[in-house]
Parts: C-alpha cells; sequence; structure tokens
C-alpha cells in the first residue's frame, strides 16, 4: 500500500487563475487501482526536513493507465498541503499510499449517467473510460460556475470521449444557465415522466455522482424518485486515509431502517445513494 511515484508531468491546467494542476505519476498502483478509489500524497517540502504537515492529501484518480504504469490526478491549489505540492518538479519521487477506499462498480449492460458539481467531475472520467472500454453507454452531466471553470477542468478531454454532454453554469456563459440537477431532472421526466416506475421499459438507467453534498443529495433524491440506481463518491475531510482515525465516519440506513457508521476512507468514497443519511454528514 506504501509505494511510490514518479513525477512524469506536473502542469497547470487551463487558465492559471482557476488554480488546477495535473499530476501524472509512474507507479505500481496503477496495475492495481480501479475507478472511485485515491491516493493518499505525503506532501511534504523535501527541502525542509519537517514532519509539517503531519497529515497525507487525499486526491481521487482521474485517469488509470496500467499499460503505460501511470495515474493522472487533478487537484485544485487550495490549502497549504496542496501549495507545497505543487512545488513538485517532473522526477521527483513523490510518496503515495493506495490504491485506497472502494470504488464504483459497473453495471453490465445498459446505461451509464455521470452528474459532476465543480471538481467533483475528476474522479468520474476515469470512471467513464472505464464504462466505455465495457462498452457502455455514458452520458455527462456537469455544472459549473462558468465557461472559463469547464473548460480549465478538462472539458475539452471529455468531448474527445464523444459522448453526449449536458452542460450547466451558473451565469449561463456555457451549457444551460443554473443548477446541473435541472438537466439531469429534465432528462429522467423525458424517459420516465412524471411519476415513480420501475426503469424497465426504457434503457437500463445507473447513475454515479461527485460534487458538493447538497448537488449529491439532491441527485440521490431525483435518482429515488425515478427508481433509478444511484452510486456517490462521498468527499469527506480524512485523517489517516486508512480507517484508523475515525476522522471520517458517515452514517448509513439499510432498508429496514438500521443504521450504521462506515468509514469514507476504508469503506467508500463510494456508497449507494439512497443508504447515506445525507444530515449525518459533517
Amino acid at each position: 500500500m506504501l509505494t511510490e511515484g514518479l513525477v512524469v508531468v506536473h502542469e497547470c491546467l487551463g487558465a492559471a487563475d482557476q488554480r488546477l494542476r495535473r499530476l501524472v505519476l509512474k507507479g505500481p498502483i496503477a496495475k492495481t487501482a480501479k475507478a472511485g478509489q485515491f491516493v493518499a500524497v505525503l506532501v511534504q517540502d523535501s527541502s525542509i526536513p519537517s514532519y509539517d504537515p503531519l497529515l497525507r492529501r487525499p486526491i481521487s484518480l482521474a485517469e488509470i493507465s496500467p499499460d503505460r504504469d501511470e495515474i493522472t490526478l487533478l487537484y485544485r491549489i487550495q490549502g497549504r498541503g496542496t501549495e507545497i505540492l505543487a512545488r513538485a518538479r517532473c522526477g521527483e519521487q513523490l510518496s503515495l499510499m493506495g490504491p485506497l477506499g472502494q470504488g464504483f462498480s459497473l453495471p453490465e449492460v445498459g446505461e451509464l449517467w455521470l452528474v459532476a458539481g465543480g471538481i467533483g467531475v475528476f474522479p468520474l472520467y476515469a470512471l467513464a473510460q472505464s464504462a466505455l472500454d465495457q462498452g457502455l453507454n455514458v452520458r455527462l452531466f456537469w455544472g459549473g460556475e462558468n465557461q472559463s471553470f469547464l473548460i480549465s477542468a478538462g472539458l475539452p478531454a471529455w468531448q474527445a470521449l464523444e459522448i453526449p454532454l449536458n452542460l450547466s453554469t451558473l451565469d449561463g456563459t456555457l451549457g444551460e444557465r443554473g443548477l446541473v440537477t435541472e438537466q439531469l431532472q429534465g432528462r429522467l421526466s423525458e424517459l420516465f415522466g412524471h411519476t415513480k416506475q420501475e426503469n424497465t421499459s426504457s434503457p437500463q438507467i445507473r447513475v454515479a455522482t461527485c460534487g458538493p453534498k447538497k448537488m449529491m443529495q439532491a441527485v440521490t433524491e431525483l435518482c429515488v424518485n425515478y427508481a433509478v440506481p444511484v452510486q456517490v463518491s462521498l468527499e469527506e475531510r480524512m485523517g489517516c486515509a486508512v480507517g484508523a482515525c475515525l476522522g471520517c465516519v458517515c452514517t448509513l440506513i439499510d432498508k429496514a431502517g438500521t443504521l450504521s457508521h462506515k468509514k469514507v476512507c476504508q469503506d467508500g468514497p463510494v456508497f449507494r445513494g439512497e443508504e447515506v443519511v445525507w444530515d449525518g454528514l459533517c
């Protein structure tokens, strides 16, 4: 689980003001990693012997290339840890733990709809690639602040997949103006009408989502209303990333109404949306 990754690409992703980075690492993790899993990166400054910051930074796998022994991490600089990580140069070795967590599961047939909010799109790219390799039909619903963000955060790469894209921006500069959940609701209504029904006569739909908590909760409620299975990738703050510190516990509820506590880093980050007690998240 503890290994190293050689930095082969580390570059600015899109517009500089978006503070997004693309980091490609070569190492053995690529052989076993699955979409939805993550790595915990040690971000201590090697030029200054120190244990600060002490905790590793969890970053989802945006792309997995086992044939090249490479994984791609996409991240936004938004704190001291990622500020330090952004200084890593090609040729350096980064200490990694991973692959960690439970990833997404793919249906055998049918359509997979991906619903992303902001940088929640990053872990869904690897899932899209896996689904397409399996012969599934894939559609992306993606919402962001504006056109600059969507383009910077990887829209050209998604367009290259040649899948249907339903885009939303808060200011209307690209795609439809409004929330991504509005487009999802519209598409579900077209297929299933306005009442809950079993997903049998229309193409078999499965949904996977990642993004802000409120967005994923809304996506889950829509999917439950239309009897569409949904997987959610939770984004909780993590301490150890291996289940020891209990810093990322979430609450689940089963069909019998029994509550249970699970560790996002170890039991997740991917869970069935209908089982998540959203008010129980931090």
